[in-house]
């Protein structure tokens, strides 16, 4: 019966979902980096390949495009490469393309996205 209980009871049900909606939405980023990461690894310098990301939680449409390693950086056991990757949106004749940059980096057997602010424009905030 008092409004202001309510109210705050509202406000933290609505902070609640908004803090599992921005976990969910930075899982499936990570998981398309994931992929971006992958498809780049292999590729030698100057190679195009392709990559796709279909998110297991429905917050996001399915993402492809193609990346291409522009730069390999150290060696050894330090190996890393730049990459510029599309995304492509739409279908058919009316696909529109976004083009970004990033670092990955090989850890162990796996590459992994290595670039420490994602393009804000593309992903909105840091990740995780």
């Amino acid at each position: 019966k008092n409004a202001a209980v309510g109210t705050g009871i509202g406000l933290g049900v609505t902070a609640l979902a908004n803090a599992g909606l921005m976990y969910a939405e930075r899982r499936v980023h990570a998981a398309q980096q994931d992929r971006i990461a992958e498809a780049a690894g292999p590729l030698p310098e100057g190679t195009v390949g392709r990559w796709h990301s279909s998110p297991t939680v429905p917050i996001e449409a399915d993402e492809q495009g193609e990346v291409v390693v522009s730069r390999v950086i150290g060696g050894g056991t330090f190996f890393c490469k730049e990459i510029v990757f599309s995304v492509d949106s739409g279908s058919g004749a009316k696909v529109e393309r976004a083009f970004y940059t990033a670092t990955v980096c090989r850890d162990g057997t796996r590459w992994r996205w290595a670039t420490a602010e994602p393009a804000t424009s593309r992903w909105g905030a840091l990740q995780e």
